[in-house]
């Protein structure tokens, strides 16, 4: 859903001027490398476990970067306020809400992964058609039994937020049932035909934790303890277990266009139910923040960054994607 040097002392007119052009030279370099300050961002909690650990890395470059896993929509509308210096979410801003902000916006792909079924129901191995997946979030499957497991009632949880991840669950539903897109749609907080709500994808988790027969969807690194991930059938009809690979394969049939924000939300390949996630960057007036944001956003590209991504349940970006991602990160200005 890329990876000074000492000078021997010399009393010649030469020797002095290389000297000179070598320390002005490398006061230049030293001055490029020594970006330092604090940054604030607020949003998705779906890529809060990777981003978390790439601003850990930046730390010690003298980069502080306070990110609120808040979830998107309360990202979403603090980025809109200004109240941040970035946003992030899972569900690219439409251009009636970019129209709001005067300063302009850049949406840059940083990573992506797969949205899992995740459930807790020891000795039960899910299997799902699209017609149980959505039967069991429109209220209409009830009980473990009816998908081949032992008898266990069913208990859904899903996001009190304003949610990406929401938004993507609910896209995929909505692709795979018409019942689910007439009466339900896809959004980032939706009225759930049943279930109990938790705030992030952490809050999800930790309550599925708590609940034996407890299901929901969350990010797959936050399949965690007891849970495990259901396998989810696909477009050409393939029942799939979420893993980087099954993640990538998806991934890779998704054209994010020009603007970098498109999707797929019921591909033939590969786990169905994926996503790329974005950060929110000013276009414009970034003033003194600007060189941060961008040596930020540019560690977060790199391959030292990427490639870190599926030891936490992420998938990294494709080379062509963190191409373009990057020429995107050098039009933001002061």
């Amino acid at each position: 859903m890329r990876r000074p040097f000492p000078i021997r002392s010399s009393i010649t007119l030469m020797g002095v001027a290389a000297g000179l052009s070598l320390a002005a030279c490398t006061s230049t370099e030293n001055s490029k490398s020594n970006i330092e300050g604090t940054l604030s961002a607020a949003g998705a909690s779906f890529p809060a476990a990777i981003y978390q650990r790439w601003f850990s890395d930046l730390a010690p470059q003298g980069i502080q970067v306070n990110y609120q896993s808040v979830g998107s929509g309360a990202g979403v509308r603090q980025f809109t306020a200004g109240t941040v210096d970035f946003g992030a979410s899972d569900k690219p801003m439409k251009p009636e809400a970019i129209a709001k902000i005067s300063r302009g916006v850049v949406q840059i792909p940083m990573t992506a992964g797969a949205i899992a079924v995740a459930y807790n129901n020891a000795g039960c191995e899910l299997k799902l058609t699209q017609d149980q997946l959505a039967g069991i979030f429109l209220g209409s499957i009830k009980n473990y039994s009816e998908l081949g497991c032992d008898s266990k009632a069913i208990k859904i949880v899903h996001r009190s937020d304003g949610s990406g991840t929401t938004y993507n669950f609910t896209k995929h539903l909505s692709a795979i049932s018409p019942e689910w897109k007439d009466n339900v749609g896809a959004d980032k907080s939706v009225q759930w035909p049943s279930g109990i709500g938790a705030k992030g994808n952490e809050g999800v988790s930790a309550q599925l934790q708590q609940i034996d027969g407890g299901i929901g969807y969350v990010e797959l690194a936050y399949v965690k303890g007891d849970l495990q991930a259901a396998a989810v059938q696909n477009g050409s009809g393939e029942k799939v277990v979420p893993t980087n690979k099954t993640a990538s394969e998806a991934l890779g049939s998704i054209d994010l266009g020009p603007d970098l924000i498109g999707g797929n939300p019921n591909p033939m390949g590969g786990y169905p139910i994926v996503t790329f996630t974005w950060v929110l960057a000013y276009a414009n007036n970034n003033a003194e923040k600007l060189p941060l944001l961008q040596k930020t956003f540019n560690y977060m590209l790199s391959d030292e960054a990427q490639s870190k991504a599926p030891e936490l349940g992420y998938v990294s970006l494709p080379p062509e994607v963190i191409s373009k991602a990057k020429e995107a990160v050098a039009t933001i200005k002061e």
